[in-house]
């Protein structure tokens, strides 16, 4: 059963004006593990759906009391399919609501980064990430 879905677009231009006039602001938004991929900074496109991302997770979950930035962290498998693990706070509220997994998709083109998550919870079909 869908408990919730949640979309969410970053404007690229902005997004980069915000990681220049506040450096810190990546720190503050990601881990160090969602910053870097093999090695290699990822670029501020993959980073701004990355956060759209964790955007599109408040919305598909309908609570955000208490959560912070790194209760969330977008990962990758083998295949580089993304999906999102959660932490303290926003475990708590995911366990509450009976959310069972998290879908995500995300994307960047022509100057804007998007991110579509839906929330599942028992009795949908279950092929998403496992909480």
């Amino acid at each position: 059963m869908i408990i919730g879905i949640g979309v969410d677009v970053v404007d690229l231009a902005r997004f980069e004006r915000a990681t220049t006039r506040t450096p810190g602001v990546l720190s503050r938004l990601f881990a160090e593990s969602e910053q870097w991929d093999d090695g290699v900074r990822r670029s501020l496109n993959s980073l701004a759906a990355r956060f759209a991302a964790k955007e599109a997770v408040i919305k598909a979950i309908g609570d955000s009391t208490g959560v912070r930035w790194h209760d969330m962290a977008v990962v990758s498998d083998g295949l580089r399919n993304p999906s999102i693990v959660v932490y303290h706070a926003l475990a708590d509220i995911v366990q509450a609501r009976g959310i069972t997994a998290i879908h995500l998709s995300m994307s960047h083109d022509a100057g804007i980064a998007i991110a579509y998550v839906i929330a599942d919870g028992p009795g949908s079909p279950d092929s998403g990430a496992h909480l």
